[in-house]
Parts: structure tokens; sequence; C-alpha cells
């Protein structure tokens, strides 16, 4: 059986990407950004994925295009490593929560999106 989230409505995860970045002066349009960019989602996709509720799991599964430069995301988030997490979905969803973070704390887009 896996982690509790993996089951967990995408949809009501993402309100608090948004609020998390809002609260520090970042905009949903930036977490929308590297969403896109994490999974290869469009902007029909997400809202399609919002709407539908599906499950983190189904989030990261049907994900259109994993992107390959998410490798490079390293540092520490709820007290592990994300390039050390051996769970592949959890991983994922560590990767996205590092980067909401990473934009939370004022990094710059390109930063955040391995692009620099």
């Amino acid at each position: 059986m896996g982690h509790k989230i993996f089951q967990m409505a995408f949809a009501d995860i993402y309100p608090h990407y948004v609020n998390k970045a809002e609260r520090k002066g970042r905009t949903k349009e930036e977490v929308d950004e590297i969403i896109y960019w994490l999974t290869g989602y469009t902007e029909p996709h997400l809202k399609e994925v919002l709407d539908q509720r599906v499950t983190m799991e189904t989030f990261f599964a049907e994900a259109p295009s994993l992107n390959e430069s998410r490798r490079q995301i390293t540092g520490v988030i709820c007290g592990v490593r994300v390039e050390n997490i051996e769970d592949p979905l959890m991983q994922e969803i560590r990767y996205m929560d590092k980067l909401i973070d990473e934009l939370a704390k004022g990094k710059k887009m390109e930063k955040i999106l391995r692009t620099a």
C-alpha cells in the first residue's frame, strides 16, 4: 500500500501550492508554468485534471511528458534529499514540492526550471 498522498486528489493539493507561492509574492501562473515544465501538461490538460479530481498517482502516471531535466532537482524537502527518494511516485511528488518551495523562496524561474 502506498502513501496516503498517492490517493489524494491533485485538485486538493494544487491550491496549497498556489497559496504558498502567492503568500511569498509569486503567482498562480508561475505555479502553473512549473507544473507544465515538470509534467508536460498544458493549460487545458491541467484544468481537466483539476475538474476530474484525478489522484496524485494518476496525475503523474498520465503526465504527457515528464521533463528529463527534473533529475537535476536536488536538495532537501520534508527532511529528505529528493535525489535519494526510492519510491518513484513519491520522488515525482517531492520534485514538484521542491520546485514550488524554490518559487516561494524567490528563486528566478530560469533557475527553477533548470534552464540557467
